[in-house]
């Protein structure tokens, strides 16, 4: 009789690999079997009193109207309507139509039980031409309307004072924001929205990044 031994041999990576393998399908088990047994819904009360939980927009992507009731070109109007710069030629000209239905808009941003609201004010829809045109009173009148509502709805709201769009009048006059002359445009632009609507928005910001009370 003759007997044969084999012999099988394992190198120190493949252990490790077994190892680890079976230690990351254990965890795997065992955090699944926990979280079936622990899972919890968050609820707003286990937030801090104060905590604020919002939605936001931005003008260009939503408001439409983009000539509409004395508001000005502005930089994204026209760069979005030169042929190719945007993907199919799409713009924002009708966008989500939120100047003419802003009240519903509101209603299903009420609706998501939210009580802040981030929206950005269009330069061209306050001053058409910057410092060099007149105040547009349909302008101020259109957000007057939205910040009123938010509050009626117990809703903050948080105003962004620019989001990357200008009055196509600045950057044909001196190129925007790559000519230090655009400081004073925008001094004057935010002075005005102080003035118009300081008294009921607590937070302002300026491109998203820095909030201040008024």
């Amino acid at each position: 009789m003759v007997t044969v031994e084999t012999k099988m041999t394992i190198t120190t990576s493949q252990l490790f690999f077994l190892v680890f393998t079976a230690i990351l399908f254990s965890s795997a088990h065992f955090s699944a079997q926990s979280s079936n047994e622990d899972e919890e819904d968050v609820k707003k009360s286990h937030f801090p009193d104060g905590f604020l939980f919002g939605t936001s927009t931005s003008s260009y992507q939503v408001e439409g109207a983009f000539l509409e009731d004395g508001k000005g070109a502005s930089n994204w109007d026209v760069f979005c309507h030169v042929p190719g710069n945007i993907m199919n030629n799409e713009n924002g000209d009708v966008a989500d139509d939120h100047y003419h239905r802003y009240l519903e808009d509101l209603k299903i941003v009420q609706s998501l039980g939210v009580n802040a609201y981030r929206f950005s004010i269009s330069w061209a829809r306050i001053l058409p031409r910057g410092r060099f045109g007149e105040i547009n009173p349909r302008g101020i009148m259109f957000y007057n309307e939205i910040i009123d509502n938010l509050l009626l709805r117990g809703i903050q709201p948080f105003v962004t004072i620019h989001h990357h769009d200008i009055p196509q009048e600045l950057e044909d006059r001196y190129g925007g924001w790559l000519n230090p002359l655009i400081q004073k445009d925008f001094v004057y632009f935010a002075e005005i929205c102080f003035e118009k609507f300081g008294d009921r928005v607590k937070f302002k910001a300026f491109w998203k990044l820095f909030f201040w009370q008024f």
